[in-house]
């Protein structure tokens, strides 16, 4: 009777030593402070040389592809919990439900309705684009492809039945919505009886914090994960496989872009009245650090400073808007790049998208946005988010990491600044924008403090 591990061993021994000393190899760099992008990188070019080389001498890959497994499970492992304890405390953080109406609710909605013409604008140029084409795939054996719904279907699949048995089954737009409830009504409780509803709130925080550290040990790990994931991926296919990822890349920094200029620059022209060059003149400091930080968090200070000193913005609008923005206004991470990466992965496992799919890719962008955390590599959890509501393989997802660190900067550029562009915009119907002050170009000078 053979043995099945040493069989496995016998026939992936080539890449499991292979794999073993590039996972030895990124240890060390992570050691010795190397840069998580760069790492990223390194092991994007890691993962195609190995890929590339198995595929050349026909080694087998098994070994390489159960650590990509792994860490895509992990990822899928986080989504649920995270995205509903964010969701919440987001909401919660509001102080009293008056103040929810009168001000939460033009941030939310602008928020979402940014991220939602963000998540269109991430379609139309993906289709238009199609950057999975060249990179043809079958769908896993474990695949069924989804039967079409009807509209009242799909609003009836929507709404949660049972909170604890959608958790379970993984159904996202259902928590999603549950976590909104309950967020209103501990709100609309703490403003009556403030003492009952602390203990609720101190649980969700503290689980919060807790949730943001199980994250942080997951995406400290994508660098292994990517290497795996792209290394199984070329060793099936080829380095041929893997070109049509500049595309990829290309399609999201152009709608980033258009999404910034066109959208960005439009509702600062045409709502606020205010001159956009001026603008993003005025924003540029929000925009370099979320470029090189990659962290809506690490912007913050940033955008505080800003907001009030620079866009002359009163403090109670910034203090409120911008917070909640860092969570909720995902504009780059939750909108335009699911949109695209779902185009991607259908394009890639041959999966049509039917029109409904693609309402449904710009709604769930728009709920699943407010629950992205603000730190660096979140974003494939919204990705994540995306690809399980509308039943496409999460396979697909290891070349979408492969470049995430590339994109990351683009995108997190667009988070902060839509949330800079949103407080202006508040701010202006709230009658608290100086703009007498900012057409003078009266400027305070920074000071930031950032650890």
């Amino acid at each position: 009777m053979e043995n099945n591990l040493i069989d496995a061993i016998r026939t992936n021994w080539v890449s499991l030593l292979v794999s073993l000393a590039v996972i030895g190899f990124l240890y060390v760099l992570a050691r010795k402070r190397v840069g998580f992008g760069y790492r990223i990188l390194i092991a994007l070019g890691l993962g195609i040389l190995a890929g590339v080389f198995f595929n050349a001498f026909n080694f087998q890959a098994n070994s390489v592809n159960t650590i990509g497994t792994i860490y895509v499970n992990l990822i899928k492992m986080i989504v649920i919990p995270l995205v509903v304890v964010l969701v919440i405390t987001s909401i919660t953080s509001v102080s009293n439900l008056g103040h929810l109406r009168k001000i939460g609710v033009k941030t939310i909605s602008l928020f979402l309705l940014t991220t939602g013409i963000a998540a269109l604008i991430g379609l139309l140029v993906a289709l238009a684009i199609d950057p999975g084409n060249g990179i043809q795939q079958s769908p896993p054996q474990d695949y069924k492809p989804r039967d079409i719904p009807t509209f009242s279907q799909v609003i009836l699949d929507l709404t949660p039945v049972n909170p604890i048995s959608d958790m379970a089954n993984g159904k996202v737009v259902p928590v999603l919505i549950f976590s909104i409830f309950v967020a209103i009504a501990i709100v609309h409780v703490g403003s009556k009886k403030p003492e009952s509803v602390t203990p609720v709130k101190q649980v969700l925080e503290s689980f919060a914090q807790v949730m943001h550290q199980v994250t942080k040990y997951v995406i400290r790990l994508t660098p292994y994960g990517v290497y795996a994931l792209i290394a199984a991926m070329a060793s099936r296919y080829g380095f041929e496989t893997l070109a049509p990822l500049v595309k990829l890349v290309l399609a999201t920094y152009a709608a980033l872009l258009i999404h910034f200029v066109v959208t960005f620059g439009g509702l600062v022209s045409l709502v606020a009245k205010v001159n956009p060059v001026k603008f993003f003149r005025k924003a540029y400091p929000t925009i370099a650090v979320a470029f090189t930080t990659r962290s809506s968090y690490a912007t913050l200070p940033v955008n505080l400073e800003v907001i009030t000193k620079r866009l002359r913005v009163s403090q109670r609008i910034a203090s409120f808007v911008a917070p909640l923005g860092a969570t909720m206004n995902m504009n780059g991470c939750g909108g335009v790049w699911p949109a695209v990466v779902a185009v991607f992965v259908a394009r890639v496992f041959n999966i049509p998208l039917s029109v409904s799919d693609c309402i449904l890719i710009v709604l769930v962008s728009m709920i699943s946005s407010i629950g992205v955390a603000g730190v660096p590599g979140p974003a494939s959890i919204s990705t994540t988010v995306v690809l399980t509501a509308l039943g496409l393989p999460l396979q697909g997802i290891g070349l979408v990491l492969a470049i995430d660190a590339i994109v990351d900067m683009g995108r997190t550029a667009v988070n902060a600044t839509g949330t800079t562009v949103c407080s202006l915009l508040v701010a202006q119907s709230e009658g608290e924008f100086d703009r007498e002050s900012f057409n003078r170009d009266e400027e305070d000078q920074l000071e930031l403090n950032i650890a």
